[in-house]
């Protein structure tokens, strides 16, 4: 195992120099490749240490000067992290000559090579992995880049100053730290589109991709010119290059990255067609392309000063990438989306062993730190802070901070108080949910006395592993009241919960309401409370708590039955038939409103209610849901199946999509009534896109119905990488429980199984653990075994992935004995492998702990 160190926020201090510029030439080799780096120093006149000290990891140093003169290596001490030296006490140039193998470096961080074409990633810190540099958010300068290579494209950021046969030069004229620097050389062709900023200005965008991929880059361009133009509308903010570029690379540990004119995207987040990619991949692209451009201001222009305020500029720009599906697509869907994701991921995080704030204190691996927690609640914070000031007040302190805040390192103290300096309110109490962990919980009492309406709400927050403050916290609780008839007695409102108890009274009502608490998912919180959910459901005019009305019912009755319960509310059944029908609702919201709860989501209600979730018991309650409530609707399925196919060309956007939702939520009831799954097996052969196929497949799985449709599957799209993940992933997920481990296990050893690809890896294994509940919690416990196999395996080639991966043990401590010491045994077993990375090693230390 690696060695530990960890790092705090109190121990920051400002780097002793400041840098004017920075030149770096670039001989690209795929084992040898050089890097020149020439930096110009100045003095931090803050700061009185005058030894440079730069980071550095698997470099071979070739020469190192210090104005123009060789520094003797008596000088110079290198470490495997690094290198000090003596600097002068007046500005001067250091440059150095470096030596790395893009070929070795599997951990897909600093300059590496996928299939063939060069690429970087250097967020957090794989700058460190190209030249000896201050690898650290706040060291901002501009760069000038020099590109040798006999590639035929050769990008980086900025806008391009010259070119010839085997060279290619770049300047970018906005300072940046290291991070957001960004490479790629290779055999790329372009698809060309331009935007007109609103001050007139043309920019140039270009979207690259390999030979052959050119017509699936359509979608992309699209939702990068929607984009620019909603940014500009609604927060004032405009592109500030001459071009901007986006690069689709097969081999990415995230999702995409913010380079500053050079964005670098998965391909699975660029590529799209109605023939290869799923409405929900269509919609994927256009958030993630949205969130990256956004960046250009909330993470580029203006960064964060060291990697604890990594949720400044995340949950900022999921915020606003949020704001922008919601007004693309529809606000409440979006926001229900938004509050599953959260509770999903993020609330399974604040409960357990690696719950921490979304500010940190403290971190031994920063790459461990891009969780739910920095980004989803982060933006959830964002959200808060937006609906207790107003959208006027909101808009001027966004204006403030990118007046004040342009070009500069920030801090969540800078960001709080330009809506101090704004509003002239105290937010200080408000902060503390960036220095918090853990969920609050909000517990709702109500009285009725002489017209008067009564409503306590007290605030608790459980303890948590990182033991930060768990003080009252500034809550904004959205709260609506409802007549017996269902007509509002009072709009929504905003309750500011500022104290562990307080009561809010409403005077002036004929007769006693009913209340509709927490609307629009106002804050991220538990709420306890006696609703009257079948109220709600049919007359609740906030249509997120319409929408949560029936997931809470369905949530009682599933953990009712997961526990061995045997009633199923008929009422329950009938309301959801009548909302299925309810034609002035949108399809997409009947879509949602007719899923039920994940197994996961099912699994921790269960745990909250003081019982041992049973995962092989909790998917036979779901599916015996799923019957009853097809069984209820048996005689108005087929006729609602034919009305809601959609007509004419296929579409991604919202409403054709909405309806192939609720058509394809119909035939998971179908299919439930039908055990040879004839409808399944008829959308699948007729489908003339990746989204009805692709569900008709899910369900064949499931069904154990889909030996022939996986291998029809199979030999259409065998050469197309981002739908075979599909065909891995849907086996992965939706195999039948007591066959999952088998099934998983086969497919690792398939010849397409390419393990050293992320999105292959995580295609597999990921879903596998993370969306086939049953399958993984195998009471054998070979599933844990599988994985923690698998774990071992990855982590010398990719630790970064081998970490993320091991969060699916996460939540062991919720189930019963007999499962927790399979999971301990496993857990252990990665914890003894030796040479295991930081990465894992943090991790999994944190889970067991």
């Amino acid at each position: 195992m690696q060695q530990a160190t960890k790092v705090y926020l109190s121990d920051y201090k400002p780097f002793p120099f400041l840098l004017e510029s920075v030149d770096i030439r670039f001989v690209l080799d795929q084992t040898a490749t050089r890097v020149i780096t020439r930096i110009a120093f100045k003095p931090n006149p803050e700061y009185s240490d005058r030894r440079l000290v730069l980071d550095g990891m698997q470099l071979k140093l070739i020469s190192a000067k210090i104005n123009g003169v060789t520094v003797p290596e008596s000088k110079l001490h290198l470490t495997e992290n690094g290198l000090e030296i003596d600097a002068p006490t007046s500005p001067f140039i250091w440059e150095c000559e470096t030596e790395i193998n893009p070929s070795e470096n599997t951990s897909l961080e600093g300059l590496y090579i996928s299939n063939g074409l060069y690429c970087t990633q250097c967020e957090a810190e794989g700058f460190r992995k190209i030249t000896y540099y201050p690898d650290r958010p706040d060291v901002m300068t501009t760069f000038k880049i020099r590109i040798e290579s006999d590639q035929p494209v050769m990008l980086s950021n900025g806008n391009p100053t010259a070119s010839g046969e085997g060279w290619a030069e770049w300047h970018d004229p906005w300072p940046k730290p290291s991070y957001l620097f960004a490479l790629v050389a290779g055999a790329l062709v372009s698809v060309d589109d331009s935007f007109t900023t609103n001050s007139g200005r043309k920019v140039d965008l270009k979207i690259y991709v390999r030979s052959g991929d050119e017509g699936k880059c359509a979608y992309a361009m699209d939702s990068l010119i929607r984009s620019m133009a909603w940014d500009e509308q609604v927060y004032g903010r405009e592109y500030d290059l001459d071009l901007f570029n986006i690069v689709a690379v097969d081999d990415f540990n995230m999702g995409a990255m913010e380079n500053k004119g050079l964005n670098i995207f998965n391909s699975a987040l660029v590529l799209a067609s109605p023939e290869t990619a799923t409405d929900k991949n269509f919609g994927n692209i256009e958030s993630v392309i949205a969130h990256e451009y956004f960046h250009n201001w909330t993470g580029n222009r203006i960064t964060c000063r060291d990697w604890f305020q990594l949720c400044l500029k995340e949950g900022l720009t999921v915020y606003r990438d949020q704001q922008f599906t919601g007004d693309m697509r529809d606000k409440t869907v979006q926001r229900i989306a938004d509050a599953q994701l959260l509770r999903t991921r993020q609330f399974r995080e604040d409960t357990g062993p690696l719950a921490h704030p979304p500010r940190p204190s403290e971190y031994i691996e920063i790459d461990n730190f891009y969780t739910a927690t920095v980004y989803e609640k982060g933006a959830e914070i964002v959200g808060m802070l937006h609906l207790l000031v107003g959208d006027a007040a909101y808009r001027k302190s966004l204006d403030l901070y990118f007046d004040r805040h342009d070009g500069q390192a920030c801090t969540i103290d800078d960001w709080i108080t330009v809506f101090q300096d704004i509003t002239g309110r105290d937010l200080s109490q408000f902060k503390l949910w960036y220095t918090s962990a853990g969920t609050p919980t909000i517990t709702a009492v109500e009285t009725w006395e002489h017209g008067v309406f009564n409503l306590t709400l007290t605030q608790s927050t459980p303890a948590t592993p990182d033991e930060s403050d768990k003080a009252p916290r500034h809550i904004p609780v959205a709260i609506g009241l409802l007549n017996p008839d269902g007509h509002e007695a009072v709009a929504t409102k905003i309750l500011e919960l500022t104290e562990q108890s307080q009561t809010f009274s409403f005077t002036g009502l004929e007769h006693r309401p009913i209340a509709s608490i927490l609307r629009g998912f106002s804050a991220p919180v538990k709420l306890v409370h006696d609703s009257n959910n079948a109220f709600l459901l049919a007359h609740d005019t906030d249509p997120f708590n319409k929408w949560e009305a029936g997931h809470k019912t369905a949530l009682g009755i599933l953990c009712d039955l997961a526990t061995g319960g045997k009633n199923i509310n008929a009422g329950f059944l009938t309301a959801m038939h009548n909302l299925a029908k309810n034609q002035t609702l949108a399809p997409a919201f009947r879509a949602l409103a007719l899923t039920l709860p994940s197994e996961e989501t099912i699994s921790a209600a269960v745990f909250e209610n003081g019982h041992l979730p049973d995962p092989v018991q909790i998917f036979a309650a779901r599916k015996s849901l799923t019957l009853a409530l097809a069984t209820e609707m048996a005689e108005t399925l087929p006729t609602m199946y034919q009305d809601l196919k959609v007509k004419g060309a296929y579409s991604p956007n919202a409403d054709a999509s909405g309806l192939r939702a609720l058509r394809n939520n119909v035939l998971v009831l179908l299919t439930a009534l039908d055990p040879d799954a004839k409808h399944a097996k008829t959308q699948f052969v007729e489908a003339d896109n990746m989204t009805d196929q692709m569900a008709a497949l899910t369900f064949l799985v499931a069904a154990d119905r889909a030996k022939d449709a996986l291998q029809k599957f199979y030999t259409n799209w065998q050469h197309e990488k981002l739908v075979l993940d599909k065909w891995f992933a849907v086996q992965a997920a939706s195999s039948p429980p007591q066959d999952a481990v088998n099934r998983v296990k086969r497919l690792s050893e398939h010849p397409d199984f390419d393990w050293k690809n992320p999105n292959r890896f995580r295609s597999l294994l990921g879903m596998f653990a993370g969306g086939n509940l049953a399958g993984f919690h195998n009471p054998n416990g070979k599933g844990y075994g599988l994985l923690a196999d698998w774990i071992i395996k990855l982590d010398p080639v990719n630790p970064k992935s081998a970490a993320v991966m091991s969060t699916a043990f996460e939540s062991w401590r919720r189930f019963a004995p007999a499962r927790q010491a399979q999971i301990k045994t496993e857990l252990n077993r990665i914890l003894d492998t030796k040479g295991l990375s930081k990465n894992c090693s943090e991790i999994v230390s944190r889970i067991i702990s």
